[in-house]
């Protein structure tokens, strides 16, 4: 199993910033891929950002390209999301996943994460 526990988020100002966190134990990640999603209308979880652990491939969402970035650090075993520039639109609860490469053909769907975090609130006021 793999565990993980975000934090970091919190109420800003429209055009702030905020860096989530997300800390995984349990396994190595060498051969995972670690995601931010969030619920957007149609969709329970949507991609926000996602980063092999390995090689450190990234991918994002249009509507946050440019804005946020998503990083590892390998020593803390901990995934961040740094969010710049932050819209209303943004405020929502954020969940940090780990999908298994091993298994999973691809990690750019929710359905290809195996672990979940309890999630943690953005809200970005105008």
């Amino acid at each position: 199993q793999v565990q993980l526990v975000e934090s970091g988020g919190g109420l800003v100002q429209a055009g702030g910033s905020l860096r989530l966190s997300c800390a995984a134990s349990g396994r190595t990640l060498n051969n995972y891929a670690m995601g931010w999603f969030r619920p957007t209308p149609g969709k329970d979880r949507d991609l926000v950002a996602t980063i092999r652990w390995s090689g450190g491939w990234t991918y994002y969402a249009d509507s946050v390209k440019g804005r946020f970035t998503i990083s590892r650090d390998s020593a803390k075993n901990t995934v961040y999301l740094h969010m710049n520039s932050l819209k209303p639109e943004d405020t929502a609860v954020y969940y940090c996943a780990a999908a298994d490469l091993s298994v999973a053909g691809g990690h750019l769907d929710a359905d290809e994460y195996d672990w979940w975090g309890k999630g943690t609130q953005v809200t970005v006021s105008s």
